[in-house]
């Protein structure tokens, strides 16, 4: 019996729809990462701020002269949106987007379900392996072996890819470490053993603690793109504001 092919209009109905989805997500859904207030002032002077960020050279409170104004604790200037962006990590071109304090949860939320669609998707690859190629190849004309093995060449690697960011930002999480900060830990952890001194990073109140910071205070959130916990990102918890913290590192 000849194998049915042709254009199908279900298929290309559900492909627009994905395509839809995805853009709309990409440009309308997912949240902005949090701009510094045109309005932010540090305030030396308030006690429930128990750290302030200066420059590396001078020890001047942080002042971006590309936005005009003061920049908040662990926030940065990226230069591709041309602001200065909250607890800014990175820059995501997969987002078209910067990935920073309003919107980090659900860009680890995106990676963490690519990682299981991804493998996923290789389970079924190599679940269909066990079929008899050979019969299929005839009925297809060989088609199918390429189709199985571009498909190997190209979830293989994004497999492998994805993992190695996820495990990155489980890290970072942990850590309660941006990617920028990680940089920057080195380098101070460099100068502060140079000049005999022990670097602790500020924002590291524990795992658990470090956890829900990011994901949120119920467990059985953590997998849902709910960020009503994160505040206005201006302050954030440090290792100074608990004693038992500071002692215990």
């Amino acid at each position: 019996m000849k194998q049915a092919s042709g254009f199908s209009v279900p298929v290309a109905i559900v492909v627009l729809a994905i395509i839809y989805i995805y853009f709309s997500t990409l440009f309308v859904f997912i949240d902005d990462p949090g701009s510094v207030p045109s309005t932010y002032m540090p305030n030396i002077e308030d006690a429930d701020s128990t750290i302030h960020e200066i420059k590396r050279k001078g020890g001047d409170l942080r002042y971006c002269r590309k936005c005009s104004h003061y920049k908040p604790p662990r926030a940065h200037h990226c230069r591709i949106c041309k602001r200065c962006v909250l607890r800014m990590d990175h820059h995501c071109v997969w987002i078209n987007n910067c990935v920073g304090h309003a919107n980090y949860k659900a860009f680890f939320i995106f990676v963490v379900y690519a990682v299981i669609s991804c493998i996923y998707s290789l389970v079924l690859l190599v679940g269909s392996l066990t079929v008899d190629p050979e019969k299929d190849d005839q009925q297809n004309g060989g088609f199918s072996r390429s189709i199985y093995v571009i498909s190997g060449l190209l979830l293989i690697p994004l497999n492998v890819a994805l993992g190695v960011l996820l495990g990155w930002h489980i890290y970072l999480i942990l850590q309660n470490k941006t990617t920028i900060e990680y940089h920057e830990g080195v380098r101070a952890l460099w100068l502060a053993e140079k000049g005999g001194n022990i670097y602790k990073h500020p924002y590291n109140i524990g795992a658990y603690e470090n956890l829900t910071t990011v994901l949120g205070p119920s467990i059985f959130c953590w997998l849902c793109p709910l960020s009503t916990h994160i505040g206005a990102g201006l302050h954030f918890l440090t290792i100074y504001d608990n004693p038992t913290i500071t002692s215990s590192k």
